[in-house]
């Protein structure tokens, strides 16, 4: 039963299975001379494809692709989008095998359009000539005219794939163009399109790479003043322990410190991302570096060790600053912890000055209440005893009180002890509720 069309397959089985075809080699076979461009941008590489397409009459692929090959008759176009740039290849089949001095005078870079190529304005990372050769002839007038074409500059050089030989010296030569010339010994077409690839990918990544370096260089004087003035506030968190006043040290302390944190926040999110595409390019350079199995030639350096004693020091400063950056985020966190601590000490003790004047004042109030307690006994007691003093008056009308001013202050200490008594008893029960 064929599923090729079946609802049994997952919606992204094609896709997925087609990404591992999705970035073919190039075949190529000796002599050819090839153009390559890296385009930074995640934006317009489509429209840059597009423009160079319909400049030869050529139909453009769809919308959202991502590889597309086409051979234009005078040169093959490779185009390839990646996450952060597009890198456009154009390759050239020589009849004959020139010197490298002719074979550079004469890339496929010369059939581009002069407008497409103004296009490129600002966005060119990476712009290489590659000369695929194989040597025949005077062997002596070849090296002497790849001396000439590298103009005397030591060169890195190594035999590689077990059939080919690689010289550049990753310069950016008058033509605005790096150089790399590789002599096809005994490759066969694909394995010569796969170096082609490889040295291509190591020019593109390791330059990719390098894009963090001038971050990190920017980075270095503002994470020193950073670390100054994170070590005078550490200093002043010295001297003011111990220093226990309304807070307002710690509060100027911890603003300060709040400060700092943001600077070095600022800091890390302008350079996180670049620091880390920076190790993943370079463990892609490194990858592409093992697989052109390099032997030594004598007398110059292999790709490996150029790269060792080049690229690797400039991504070891890129990796100090990051781990600076995130050792320095840790110091401030816990320097802002430690003002914290001393601020909510503070605090506490404020708060159990502020108890202690509410009991105090709790305590003064008890005994105006007291006070007042006192005359309102008074006052009621007075009242009570004229309302007394009015009965007797109307009784004595009637007959039934012969002295009413006797009752009245036989009446007052009784009605008194009665009003204090019923106020006591009155507290109690509120006490209770």
């Amino acid at each position: 039963m064929s599923i090729v069309f079946s609802s049994l397959n997952h919606a992204q089985r094609i896709p997925l299975a087609a990404e591992i075809h999705s970035r073919p080699f190039l075949m190529l076979e000796a002599p050819t001379v090839l153009t390559h461009f890296a385009i930074l941008g995640e934006h317009g590489q489509q429209e840059l494809l597009a423009g160079l397409c319909g400049h030869f009459g050529v139909t453009a692929p769809a919308a959202g692709a991502k590889y597309f090959s086409h051979d234009f008759g005078r040169f093959r176009l490779k185009w390839e989008l990646h996450t952060e740039f597009a890198t456009f290849t154009f390759a050239e089949s020589v009849a004959s095998m020139p010197l490298p001095e002719a074979a550079f005078a004469s890339m496929p870079s010369r059939h581009l359009p002069e407008q497409w190529l103004l296009e490129l304005q600002g966005r060119v990372l990476v712009a290489s000539h590659v000369l695929l050769a194989r040597p025949g002839g005077s062997q002596a007038a070849f090296a002497a005219s790849l001396q000439r074409v590298f103009q005397g500059a030591p060169l890195a050089g190594s035999q590689v794939m077990n059939g080919g030989e690689l010289w550049t010296d990753f310069a950016i030569h008058a033509d605005g163009f790096s150089r790399f010339v590789i002599c096809d010994t005994v490759m066969h077409e694909q394995q010569a399109g796969r170096l082609v690839q490889r040295v291509l990918e190591i020019e593109t990544y390791r330059m990719m790479a390098l894009l963090a370096l001038p971050l990190a260089h920017t980075a270095v004087p503002e994470l020193n003043a950073v670390e100054a003035e994170l070590a005078a506030l550490a200093g002043a968190l010295v001297e003011a322990d111990g220093k226990l006043d309304d807070g307002s040290i710690e509060q100027k302390l911890l603003d300060r410190i709040t400060h700092l944190a943001a600077r070095i926040e600022k800091v890390s999110a302008d350079t996180s991302y670049r620091f880390a595409a920076a190790k993943a390019y370079f463990g892609l350079v490194n990858a592409r570096i093992e697989e052109l199995r390099e032997l030594r030639i004598e007398g110059a350096p292999t790709v490996e060790e150029f790269m060792e004693r080049r690229l690797e020091p400039a991504m070891k400063t890129c990796e100090a600053v990051a781990a600076r950056q995130q050792a320095l985020a840790g110091r401030i966190a816990n320097c802002n912890d430690l003002l914290r601590t001393r601020v909510g000490i503070v605090q506490e003790a404020q708060n159990r000055k502020i108890l202690q004047s509410m009991n105090a004042r709790a305590a003064q109030q008890l005994r105006l209440q007291q006070a007042v307690e006192g005359l309102s006994v008074a006052a009621i007691s007075y009242y009570l005893v004229g309302l007394v003093g009015y009965t007797a008056k109307g009784a004595k009308a009637l007959g039934w009180v012969g002295n009413p001013e006797l009752l009245m202050g036989v009446m007052v200490p009784v009605v008194a002890l009665a009003v204090w008594i019923g106020l006591r008893c009155m507290h109690k029960r509120l006490h209770q509720a």
